[in-house]
């Protein structure tokens, strides 16, 4: 009995306590006029999202990524079942902008059938990396679907490694980030090396670009390409701070920075200032290396793509690839006004790019990479319509191997140990479970694009026409997707070399979904 009257004693201690701190503190003045009770605000605001994200919100209300969206990642990364029952929820008939694919009867390949099959069929690239510009290591990508840039810095080590030995086990490329080439990225996984405007992992003590050290990198780990980093979709036009906390010795050694001291990434490079100068350093890096190199960019102002193009066209240098990252992407860490209102969202981006290339004759040259929630399928298959030759997954793969939607990335608390440099959280993360999942994911969406690629009456995803697919207006309306953005006739594909290489490819990769011959009397 005593002990019980003891703890309501000191409970009420407590309580009083924390009255006369809120009825003297300034800071807070519902606390101030509420002492005690005004806390239940401030707890019911700390779990609000989590409140929303299991109990309140539709299935497909959430943003960034809605339930079903994520649902679809899960189950997909643990080869589970991600069918859906019953229909659609998607509210197609009064939706704008809603995208439809339009199957064919009859094709030149037939569709799968079974749920699992073409999950083990190779989808490489259909345009050769460097090939066009005749780089010394050009090469056709293994894989369509590729592992987007995600810094070790913004992403724990253990992240990092389970996503490097993700895309060796699905045969993958995995984008390094600007932040350097580290300990975690050598885990059998083939890279493309970011180069952003700090020069991490390629510059000298002053922070200067270092050539030599460039050439040393790539010749002592799998790089198959590099990227030269001008503007992020989430964050363009804006550089980057990792605070001296978070700059542990691993990082430090990746980075090419002393421990311990805050790291900035500038928001435009040193060594190029307009157009002219970028493409000649991308001869550069090309020549020392031998390396297909590309860029990487959101889109705002056309008049930088209208001068590429231009002296593309004009003075036979030039890029191997372009990726496009579109508004809507991902970042660790942004301004608000930045990741909402600055650069065209994907599709819009991505349209205008392509059409300045293709006006100059110089689409059927380059490699085209899309990036901002395209690792779902339907997003996918609009941006290969749209004349993508791959697709870069970010957030996607970071569901894949664990990340639930927390949007903490920016506070270094993410509970599941993706986007954290905290050593306790990180620890939670196995990369050998997580990377089987990330391969599973991609091999899954892989399927997914061979799928809907062969129900459009062709063998590749990027085979499919912008006119295969159609963009609702509610209703009783809908316009041809190349329409929309004002393609021309032939518009959004490879050459016709290309084209017939890479159906040769996958005829030979076809299994025709268990399908059984023709009868005999179908034969004659």
């Amino acid at each position: 009995m005593r002990g019980i009257v003891r703890t309501a004693v000191a409970g009420m201690g407590a309580v009083a306590a924390v009255a006369a701190r809120d009825l003297l503190q300034r800071e807070h003045t519902l606390l101030r006029n509420f002492p005690v009770i005004g806390h239940a605000r401030y707890l019911l605001e700390s779990i609000g999202p989590e409140l929303r994200q299991y109990l309140v919100a539709g299935n497909e209300e959430e943003r960034p990524f809605t339930r079903d969206q994520r649902r679809w990642v899960y189950a997909s990364a643990k080869r589970e079942n991600n069918y859906f029952g019953f229909g659609t929820d998607n509210d197609m008939e009064h939706a704008s902008g809603y995208p439809i694919i339009k199957h064919r009867t009859f094709g030149s390949t037939v569709p799968p059938s079974h749920p699992a099959s073409a999950t083990d069929v190779a989808l490489p690239s259909a345009k050769v990396l460097g090939g066009p510009r005749g780089r010394a290591h050009a090469f056709r990508p293994a894989s369509v679907v590729n592992v987007s840039a995600m810094s070790f810095g913004s992403l724990s080590g253990s992240a990092i490694e389970a996503l490097n030995r993700g895309a060796a086990l699905a045969g993958c490329l995995q984008n390094t980030g600007e932040g350097g080439l580290s300990v975690h990225h050598r885990h059998g996984g083939e890279l493309v090396f970011q180069i952003g405007t700090a020069y991490f992992g390629c510059r000298d003590e002053r922070g200067r670009f270092d050539l030599d050290r460039l050439c040393d990198l790539v010749a002592g780990a799998p790089v198959r390409a590099l990227e030269i980093k001008l503007s992020q979709g989430a964050k363009p036009g804006l550089g980057g701070v990792l605070p001296a906390a978070k700059v542990s010795a691993e990082i430090a050694a990746a980075r090419g920075v002393p421990v311990g001291e805050t790291c900035v990434s500038p928001s435009r490079h040193a060594e190029f200032a307009d157009t002219d100068g970028l493409l000649d350093w991308v001869e550069l890096l090309a020549a020392a290396t031998g390396l297909p190199v590309g860029i990487k960019a959101a889109v705002g102002d056309m008049g930088f793509w209208d001068e590429l193009t231009e002296l593309m066209a004009t003075t036979g240098r030039g890029v191997d690839f372009v990726t496009v990252d579109g508004g809507e992407g991902g970042t660790g860490a942004a301004p608000m006004v930045f990741a909402d209102s600055v650069s065209l969202p994907f599709q819009l981006g991505f349209a205008r790019v392509y059409a300045a290339f293709a006006r100059r004759g110089l689409a059927e040259q380059v490699t085209f990479i899309g990036g901002g929630k395209l690792g779902l399928p339907d997003n996918a298959i609009v941006a290969f319509a749209l004349g993508c030759d791959m697709v870069n997954v970010a957030r996607e793969a970071m569901l894949a191997i664990g990340c639930i939607q927390a949007q903490r990335c920016h506070t270094d608390s993410c509970p599941t140990g993706v986007a954290t440099q905290n050593a306790w959280l990180a620890r939670g993360l196995d990369p050998q479970l997580k990377s089987v999942r990330l391969a599973n994911y991609v091999a899954t969406l892989r399927r997914d694009l061979v799928k809907v690629a062969e129900a459009c009456g062709v063998e590749h995803p990027g085979l499919i026409a912008s006119d295969a697919v159609e963009i609702l207006e509610g209703r009783t309306s809908s316009t041809p997707l190349g329409e929309v953005y004002g393609y021309e006739p032939g518009w959004g594909l490879p050459s016709a070399a290309d084209r017939a290489e890479i159906a040769r490819i996958m005829r030979g990769e076809a299994t025709h979904g268990g399908s059984a011959e023709p009868s005999p009397d179908a034969a004659a």
